[in-house]
């Protein structure tokens, strides 16, 4: 299949990997290639940042990382949780500093980025469980400095779909409260039925082999008729009470089209929810070619929105 994408991007698609997640050690390897050899250079000038380790609900230990301004405005902090992309089996918090940086930079926020546990070593419900039991940390007594009445779930791709599982576990066990979800490109239904996730089946860096495979590795093989909906939040009968929403899609990506879908059923559910839908954008385009226009609108719109969110 032939796909428009954004000018910008077009001189720069050669250099694009194949990515191939049904061998996650390979995929693992291919992401990491991509990376920047000083990943902490994309951290902007009075960022201070900070590794810290939390206790898991399982009896383990898991690293976030901390950022937050030098000289912040006031105290306390609100904070964004971010959860990193990686079709939840690569990635790490302390690699993926772009975006969670920036916004502690434009925000004069606290953002703490998540390094949970990866499948297929860790399939459901642990990377899930990780990223609530982060929320519940963050909104404890951990010595952070954060305003607990203004915390933001935020984050990409599968990321964006654990922070919208947590939002719905927030919800159904009555906290710790978030007052925003902010969710690019989330990947958020197994079951992969939509039109883009069934037609996208060579698009640019994530295609319908590649959704397949992942959702394999996060969910094993088990009765897909009973998958939980905090696996995958599509799948949850009752979105009413949830915390207000932003989200992103992309046009030449299959999770276009279970954002758009999970965006109608927010509204229709009484809950306030933005939805950009970006043309000429594939899954992760303003990732990898963050210095295109497009993909510069793209942050910005994302910023603004949690913004907003935390000085309504």
């Amino acid at each position: 299949m032939s796909y428009a994408v954004d000018p910008a991007y077009r001189p720069m698609m050669g250099f694009l990997p194949e990515l191939d997640v049904s061998d996650a050690e390979k995929a693992r390897a291919v992401i990491l290639s991509m990376r920047m050899k000083d990943p902490m250079a994309a951290v902007p000038a009075g960022i201070v940042v900070d590794h810290r380790s939390m206790p898991t609900s399982d009896g383990s230990e898991i690293d976030l990382v901390v950022f937050r301004p030098e000289d912040p405005v006031g105290q306390p902090l609100p904070c964004i949780l971010y959860f990193h992309g990686g079709g939840f089996i690569f990635g790490d918090a302390a690699t993926d500093v772009r975006v969670p940086s920036a916004l502690a930079a434009d925000l004069d926020a606290m953002v703490v980025s998540v390094n949970y546990r990866l499948a297929p070593e860790h399939p459901f419900p642990t990377p899930f469980d990780d990223a609530f039991d982060a929320l519940s940390w963050i909104a404890g007594d951990n010595g952070l400095g954060i305003d607990p009445t203004r915390i933001v779930l935020a984050g990409i791709s599968a990321g964006a779909g654990l922070a919208a599982a947590v939002a719905l576990k927030a919800r159904d066990v009555g906290g710790p409260a978030v007052i925003f979800q902010a969710l690019d490109s989330p990947v958020l239904d197994d079951r992969l039925l939509t039109t883009s996730a069934t037609e996208y089946i060579d698009s640019p860096l994530w295609n319908r082999e590649n959704g397949i495979d992942s959702w394999r590795h996060y969910l094993g093989d088990p009765d897909r008729s009973v998958t939980s909906e905090y696996a995958a939040p599509a799948r949850a009968g009752d979105l009413s009470g949830l915390p207000p929403a932003y989200i992103a899609v992309a046009s030449f990506d299959p999770l276009r089209d279970e954002g758009i879908d999970y965006a109608q059923r927010l509204t229709q559910a009484g809950v306030p929810t933005e939805l950009h839908l970006y043309p000429g954008t594939f899954h992760g385009s303003s990732g990898v070619f963050p210095q295109a226009a497009i993909s510069q609108r793209i942050d910005a719109d994302y910023t603004a929105a949690i913004r907003r969110a935390l000085t309504s």
